[in-house]
């Protein structure tokens, strides 16, 4: 039986754009095998290629009476809150009653959102131990043929306090790569972006695409037609990110507050509080679809905001109360909220479900699980909301309300099970699930 490859053998085994300083991996062809025989790494057989994860999570769960859908395929109806995913209704996978038995230990905001992804105890007192997340587990598996192993992205800098007897790095991580180990949290995208191209810093601000010109020139004589428009739309793709990160940067937004009179003529913005917060999070959505696009990663975790989050949302009109106070009442700011922390759900399948991957699209070939760590503001986690869109690969029948309410064994990471199943990692147990969802996977 041949060894499992090292990650650098999968990546010499890559077809790569490269230029000074930076390395781009290309998205799928049809004319030519970029992206090698990589069976053992969790490839979609009948469209050649991978099967991504991808996790977003919002913290302080939803409006509590809107938080709900019924009926399958086509015909499914949405409760208020998941109407921007009305166009993926056959896609989706409303799951109920599922919850996770160790956040319920604290009932706090850290404690509910520390082991969302893994189950395992947490502890207290100020120390730091979780669990090794499923999304690590996947990365700790699959890495090795990828140029970043997992990208972790959020939208709100983490807290380090601590909030009555535990540590509030637990609201700030969902992601760990080991249980001592949060999994470090990429809150720039410039950044983000960066690590997906960019092998070394150069002195000069050079655009990824430049540097690879000459590259990109020489493969493109290489492919079809259909071919080099795919290659054409996927290099634009690049150079649209990169065009809104400089405009962003000229505006003094997302890198860090830039003033431009010597002294600021606006109040110090928040803590962990970006100055547009709808350009911050449609930016890394886009960048985990770039990521998807060009296998530069096949796991991607997107925080949106921490779980006792201080966000504002000024771009909604709503911006006089800080999105965990929000949280507490059933009011119409908080549903336009949540509606527009689904919609960038919806954006990212939207432009996943546009990738042509063989017979498949990139949303066929993607699980997205979105979940957080409470029903609502009021702290209830005996039942968790969940809901998965994308095939996973062909392995995921979407247009289904699955139902666990009242079943004794509704672990959240019986789901996790499922998940790793999708992704070519079969388990005997994980966390306090010892088999997976038979409905799913």
């Amino acid at each position: 039986m041949n060894p499992i490859p090292t990650r650098s053998q999968w990546l010499r085994r890559r077809t790569f754009l490269r230029g000074l300083g930076v390395s781009m991996a290309l998205p799928w062809m049809e004319s030519r095998n970029v992206w090698a025989a990589e069976t053992a790494a969790g490839i979609a057989p009948q469209s050649g290629a991978p099967t991504r994860l991808a996790v977003l999570f919002s913290g302080n769960g939803f409006h509590g009476k809107e938080w709900w859908a019924k009926g399958e395929g086509q015909e499914m109806e949405l409760g208020e809150v998941l109407k921007p995913l009305a166009d993926f209704r056959q896609r989706l996978t409303f799951i109920k009653g599922l919850y996770n038995a160790e956040a319920l230990k604290g009932n706090i905001h850290s404690s509910q959102t520390g082991n969302i992804l893994s189950g395992a105890p947490l502890a207290s007192g100020g120390e730091i131990r979780s669990g090794t997340s499923v999304d690590q587990l996947v990365a700790h598996a699959h890495g090795r043929s990828t140029k970043v192993p997992s990208l972790v992205l959020g939208c709100e800098k983490s807290n380090a306090s601590v909030h009555k007897n535990y540590s509030m790095l637990y609201s700030s991580h969902i992601s760990w790569s080991s249980p001592t180990s949060p999994t470090p949290l990429e809150i720039y995208p410039a950044l983000a972006f960066d690590r997906l191209f960019k092998d070394e810093t150069t002195r000069e601000d050079v655009s990824v695409l430049d540097a690879v010109r000459e590259d990109a020139e020489d493969f493109r004589r290489t492919v079809s037609l259909g071919d080099q428009r795919k290659l054409d739309e996927y290099l634009e793709s690049v150079r649209d990110v990169e065009r809104r990160i400089e405009s962003a940067g000229r505006r003094g937004e997302l890198q860090g507050w830039k003033p431009t009179l010597t002294g600021p003529d606006m109040p110090r913005p928040a803590d962990g509080v970006p100055q547009d917060i709808g350009d911050h999070m449609r930016l890394m959505s886009d960048i985990l679809v770039l990521a998807f696009q060009t296998d530069s990663t096949r796991v991607c975790t997107l925080k949106l905001n921490n779980d006792h989050s201080s966000l504002r949302f000024p771009n909604l009109g709503v911006d006089y109360m800080i999105h965990h106070l929000l949280s507490h009442s059933d009011t119409p700011d908080w549903l336009k909220v949540n509606q527009f922390f689904i919609a960038q759900l919806a954006h990212i399948a939207r432009r996943l479900d546009a990738i042509q991957e063989g017979e498949r699209t990139a949303l066929d070939n993607t699980a997205i699980l979105y979940c957080s760590s409470m029903m609502s503001g009021h702290h209830d986690a005996s039942q968790l909301p969940v809901v998965l869109v994308g095939g996973g690969g062909g392995k995921i029948t979407g247009g289904r309300v699955l139902d666990y309410s009242g079943q004794e064994q509704r672990q959240m990471c019986r789901l996790y099970m499922s998940l790793l199943d999708v992704c070519g990692l079969p388990q005997s147990s994980f966390g306090d699930a010892t088999e997976k969802l038979a409905e799913i996977g």
